[in-house]
């Protein structure tokens, strides 16, 4: 019985096969090591070594890269990352070696190259790329200076800076993403100081994208984008962008622009309403954007703000009332300045009330004449109507600007349509801060290796986009569906929860001879939909 136990060995499995199957199929392992080189007595390749940092990151554990090795243990490791590989090959000095390669190679110039070939390969459109940021929080001091510029390598600045994550106590990295309209996909990633602006460096990376990997598609960000001296420098590119709300022409037109002007769109909850614009003296298209849901937020948000300033301004129209002027017009002036500082109110039926003082102690005598008046202020606080109507026709309103003048080209509905894709980066920076796949609080020793891991974060994302994009695009092609969470049929999974579908299948070798078990018919179904690639790490194929 002993040896006949000794003959057999169970592995873990789970989801790693589909994951294993993605990469398979980028090529991913070729290309780092085209990129980085290999050694003819190196048992772990860097490529590999990458292909095992992204199980670990998309293993659906909490486990920092301080844990890595032990990540492996128990797993099918020959079986996924090649014949002959184990778990005490993974240690933390490999992989450590691996991060400081990749990042002497070029972070930026490796991703986009991986990222471009997959997005040909899985024929994902580059009609409209969405360009974003974020700021990563950090553990440690990180003394090391110098900023990363736009040829790398060069030294990574983690420093304070504004904090997304509402961490302004701890240093931190930025990353730049870009990301297709189609499937949500990952093309450019940069991981930069973490003090940069956005709106100092947004139009230089888009512009160099364009120019290094010759892509003319309709570039999408935010209201970072949006300045005078930023559009010059996309005079040759397609753009649209969010207005900011704080430009002074956009303030005007969101506030005048009557109701009736607005045209019901086709996505639910929407109207707009086009216009021409000839901001920074370039000729452009503002579409004008009011969103139903954002304006009844807004409306709320509102009667709150009125309500708390009436609340104040009654406080220190309290105060107000109790001083002492020496006249009626330093009293009614004073009145006025202070009625100018609020802002959605003003005082109405402002009277002078005149006090008499006496200079000698005690009551005065009957029919004494004062020595002197000392005048009061009382008033009532009124809406400022014209105000809060402005504010309540400014509700849910928003701004987006292209420099595509042709509606044929693209749309106003188009315009709405492209710039609610800009979620797809938001998606994006949710995915590499969620626990579940890398933590998002960052240990490592170095400046380099914490950008090099940022990258291995990125292709982790861009792996699971093209995962989720084939496996939907097969359902919508083949007009099937699958259980989701509760059961219910749907043409849209995410990868996560197929992932979670797919644990507890184990890989048991008996005396030599591999079989998958705990793989069920909806199993082998799913996997159909995603191709042989995958499909042979569950030896199906």
């Amino acid at each position: 019985m002993k040896s006949i136990a000794s003959a057999i060995r169970v592995q873990d499995l789970d989801h790693c096969g589909l994951v294993a199957g993605i990469i398979d199929q980028m090529g991913l392992v070729e290309k780092i090591d085209r990129e980085v080189g290999t050694h003819p007595q190196e048992i772990l390749s860097a490529g590999v070594a990458v292909k095992a940092m992204i199980l670990n990151g998309l293993g659906l554990v909490s486990a920092p890269l301080y844990l890595f090795e032990k990540f492996f243990v128990g797993k099918a490791t020959a079986h996924l990352l090649g014949e002959g590989i184990q778990p005490e090959h993974l240690n933390d000095d490999r992989l450590g070696r691996v991060l400081e390669q990749l990042f002497e190679a070029g972070l930026t110039s490796v991703f986009v190259k991986i990222a471009l070939a997959a997005a040909a390969q899985f024929e994902v459109s580059r009609d409209s790329l969405h360009l974003d940021s974020s700021s990563f929080h950090v553990h440690g001091a990180y003394l090391t200076q110098g900023a990363i510029a736009a040829e790398e390598p060069a030294a990574l600045a983690i420093t304070h800076g504004y904090s997304r994550d509402h961490r302004p106590d701890l240093k931190q990295f930025i990353i730049d993403l870009m990301c297709s309209g189609d499937g949500d996909v990952p093309l450019y990633l940069r991981v930069a100081d973490g003090n940069e602006s956005d709106q100092a460096i947004f139009a230089q990376l888009m512009k160099d994208f364009r120019a290094q990997w010759d892509c003319d598609a309709l570039f999408v960000a935010d209201a970072a984008l949006y300045s005078e001296e930023n559009l010059n420098v996309l005079s040759n590119l397609r753009w649209l962008s969010r207005v900011p709300a704080t430009l002074k022409a956009a303030q005007e037109l969101m506030e005048h622009l009557p109701d009736e002007a607005l045209h019901p769109s086709q996505l639910n909850g929407y109207r707009w309403a086009g216009v021409c614009s000839n901001y920074a003296d370039i000729k452009q298209r503002w579409l004008v954007v009011e969103s139903q849901a954002r304006r009844e937020a807004d409306l709320k948000h509102l009667q709150q703000k009125i309500q708390q300033h009436f609340v104040a301004a009654q406080k220190q129209l309290q105060q107000l009332e109790l001083s002492n002027f020496a006249c009626a017009p330093d009293a009614l002036a004073s009145a006025q300045h202070w009625s100018q500082k609020l802002r959605y109110h003003h005082l109405s039926q402002l009277e002078v009330v005149p006090h008499p003082y006496y200079n000698k102690a005690g009551r005065p005598r009957k029919g004494q004449a004062p020595d002197g008046y000392r005048y009061r202020l009382q008033g009532t606080l009124m809406i400022k109507q014209e105000v809060v109507a402005l504010a309540q026709r400014r509700a849910g309103r928003f701004i987006v600007a292209t420099n595509v003048l042709e509606s044929e080209s693209l749309s106003c509905e188009e315009m709405l349509c492209k710039y609610k894709g800009q979620q797809a980066t938001e998606r994006g920076f949710r995915f590499l801060k969620d626990p579940m796949f890398f933590t998002n609080s960052v240990f490592l020793k170095t400046p380099e290796r914490i950008a090099a891991l940022a990258m291995v974060m990125g292709l982790c994302l861009l792996v699971y986009t093209l995962a989720q994009r084939a496996l939907r695009q097969a359902l919508a092609s083949a007009k099937q569906t699958i259980d989701n969470q509760v059961g219910k049929p749907t043409a849209t999974p995410t990868m996560r929860w197929v992932f979670q579908c797919f644990q507890s299948i184990h890989l048991v070798i008996v005396d030599g001879v591999e079989q998958v078990v705990n793989l069920t018919q909806e199993h082998q179904r799913i996997l159909q939909f995603l191709g042989a690639p995958c499909q042979k790490y569950y030896l199906l194929v």
